[in-house]
This record gives C-alpha cells, sequence and structure tokens, in this order.
C-alpha cells in the first residue's frame, strides 16, 4: 500500500511518489515525445493514488509545469506538487546554476502551474559552501505567503545543517539509490528529526554486474528488477519518498506496484551487500 507520511500537519505525501522530469524531452529539454501519452501518465498517477509530484519550471524548461496544469488543474486537494529553483537551461539544454533570481524562479513555477502558493520548493545548490544567503532569500519568500515549506536538493550534510539552523525544513532531495549510498548517516539523522529523503535517479546508476544482482533478484521473486530497486528504497528507512519518472503509463503502473511489495530478508541481504 502508498502510505502517506506526516511531515507536516498541511503535509502528507505518499511514500512513493512520481517525477515529472522524464515527460519532457531528452535530456528534460524540449517537448514531449507524445504529449498525450504525457498528460496520461499525470492522470494515470493521481488515479493510483500518488500525492507527491515533482517537478521544476527547469524541466523543458516549462514544459513539466504546464503538462501538470493540463492535466491536473484543478487540482486534487491532498495533491501536493513540489518543485525546484536554483538552476536554469541553457539555449541548448545546458543545466547552469541560477542563485540570483530565486523570486522570479518562485513566480513562474506558481504561474506555469496556475497556483497561488507552493506547498512545498526545494532549493538547487550547486556546489559545496555556504548556502546561507540564497536559503534566506527562500526563507523570506515563505515568510511572503509564496512557499509553504522549504527543502534542499543537492546538498551535503552539512549544508542540510547550515540550513536547518536558519529555518526549518521538510525534504532533502539527493542522489541515492541501492547501488549509491553515500547518504546512508544523513538519511538516517533525518528521519530521527521527521523529515523526508527524496532520493532523484533512483532506479539509476547501475553498472551490468550490480544490475545482475537485481536481475537474479527480480527473478527469484517474479517481479520487474525496477520494483525490486524501489522496494529497497522504501523499505531502506521510512523518511524515504521515491519519485520515480517515466513517460509510459505501463512503467508507471509497474512503479506504483512497488508500493506494495515486501522484500524478504535474503533478497535485502544480497541487495544491501552490492
Amino acid at each position: 500500500m502508498n502510505d502517506k507520511i506526516s511531515l507536516a500537519d498541511d503535509l502528507r505525501p505518499t511514500r512513493l511518489g512520481y517525477g515529472a522530469m522524464q515527460l519532457a524531452g531528452p535530456n528534460a529539454f524540449g517537448p514531449p515525445r507524445d504529449r498525450a501519452e504525457a498528460v496520461a501518465v499525470l492522470r494515470t498517477a493521481v488515479d493510483l493514488g500518488v500525492t507527491h509530484i515533482d517537478t521544476s519550471d527547469y524541466y523543458g524548461p516549462v514544459v513539466t509545469n504546464e503538462l501538470i496544469r493540463e492535466a491536473l488543474h484543478p487540482y486534487p486537494g491532498d495533491l501536493h506538487i513540489v518543485t525546484k529553483v536554483g538552476f536554469r537551461r541553457g539555449l541548448e539544454g545546458s543545466w547552469d546554476p541560477a542563485p540570483e533570481n530565486l523570486r522570479e524562479q518562485v513566480q513562474a513555477n506558481l504561474s506555469h502551474l496556475g497556483l497561488d502558493v507552493l506547498d512545498a520548493a526545494n532549493l538547487r545548490i550547486a556546489g559545496p559552501g555556504s548556502l546561507a544567503e540564497v536559503f534566506g532569500t527562500m526563507v523570506d519568500l515563505q515568510k511572503e505567503g509564496l512557499v509553504k515549506h522549504l527543502g534542499l536538493s543537492n546538498v551535503t550534510a552539512e549544508q542540510v545543517r547550515e540550513a536547518r539552523a536558519i529555518a526549518p525544513i521538510v525534504f532533502v532531495q539527493n542522489l541515492y539509490n541501492v547501488v549509491h549510498r553515500d547518504d546512508d548517516e544523513l538519511i538516517d539523522a533525518l528521519a530521527a528529526d521527521g523529515i523526508g529523503f527524496v532520493p532523484f535517479f533512483p532506479l539509476g546508476g547501475f553498472s551490468p554486474l550490480q544490475s545482475a544482482v537485481l536481475d537474479e533478484v527480480a527473478a527469484s521473486l517474479g517481479i520487474g528488477t525496477q520494483q525490486v530497486a524501489l522496494a529497497w528504497l522504501l523499505q531502506r528507512s521510512p523518511n524515504i519518498l521515491p519519485i520515480p519518472g517515466t513517460s509510459s503509463v505501463a512503467h508507471l503502473r509497474e512503479n506504483v506496484a512497488a508500493a506494495d511489495l515486501t522484500l524478504p530478508p535474503e533478497a535485502l541481504a544480497r541487495l544491501n551487500g552490492l
């Protein structure tokens, strides 16, 4: 069952969400390959009970937010659309840090999504160093009522500590999956404080050997390899909220079904050994 997690009184997303990045063209740049299918994916996600959609105006750019609005507006009352700011796209699709105009980015996300306030916005950080100034800008936007809750993306444990000394956060969004586990300690620390950890690329980064192990575990259980990877994340810690992306309704259904799986101890042991 795709249970919900309480991150705040007004923020209870499903543990398994949906990441909208792949609805745009290749490398999240340009229009979708199949617009009708993209709209169907979003509507199916909501029909399946997903209440956490991750997006950003820099996917496309603008493409995914406009698709979300077309497919789902007016939004269900329990749907949480979480966006990201702090980067922009170059003319040929480059990913460029853009910490200098966060207010305009938040306002653009609101406009393209058809919202008056964002449930949550993750500030994507370009690299190591202090984030006090840029995070302070997000706090100001929160105080003005443009954003309800704040999160961070692509950050170190030290940056998380620095931000939390300034204002509360509800999400940390970093690279993490069954074979990339640099944030194990951070996840456990966040879990103790009731802060959600959203792993991006939850299904990515597997080498052939590691994929072979996943394939063997999946075959032994009679389920898909990617379902195994998602089920492992959901069992890793109760504060992990995967947001697997896809532009296929069939693949979406397979991903959401992973929320109903429980991996047996022997399967977990093999995966933990990767």
